[in-house]
């Protein structure tokens, strides 16, 4: 992701098979991010093909298919926890991929928001990068719970009505 100006979020674009609202995008991950009291952290947001999605889903995990989200976190924490960095550069919560074309597909079939539906999914992406996790039903639960915090302080801010991704999980 590189420089820029500290505590930024950078957004990066790479691919052209959906439009994306990048501001607004952005907007929305600053204010989930003071939401998680991450403020003080830059965060990298990619929004990824179908075809980038399957090659690191099947890099990293082994699952070569596009998925929603990858969240790659650049410290490790325990769910909640901030990272302690000992200095400048290491003020990074990590990189955020969003499937947007995965997503944009799913949501012409479920007729959801597709602004809303990828909003919903970079908080959970940024959730990952604070060490929460869905492995487990009381992990899951935690994450759900933080998830619905933090889009509550958005849709207050913003006049929406945003609910949590991971909803049916368990």
């Amino acid at each position: 992701m590189g420089g820029g100006a500290a505590m930024s979020v950078a957004l990066r674009n790479a691919q052209r098979a959906v439009p994306v609202r990048r501001a607004a995008l952005r907007r929305a991950v600053c204010t989930l991010r003071a939401a998680l009291g991450a403020s003080r952290f830059d965060v990298g947001l990619v929004c990824a093909s179908n075809a980038l999605m399957q090659r690191l889903n099947g890099v990293y995990r082994h699952c070569p298919e596009p998925t929603d989200v990858l969240s790659f976190p650049f410290h490790q924490v325990e769910a909640g926890e901030l990272p302690r960095p000992c200095c400048r550069g290491d003020y990074n919560l990590g990189d955020i991929f969003l499937g947007v074309e995965y997503i944009h597909q799913q949501c012409r079939e479920t007729g959801e928001d597709f602004d809303d539906v990828l909003t919903v999914t970079a908080a959970h992406g940024l959730c990952h990068l604070l060490g929460f996790r869905h492995d487990t039903k009381p992990e899951w639960e935690q994450m759900y719970q933080k998830e619905a915090q933090i889009l509550e302080e958005l849709n207050r801010l913003t006049g929406s009505c945003l609910r949590p991704l991971t909803a049916g999980l368990f």
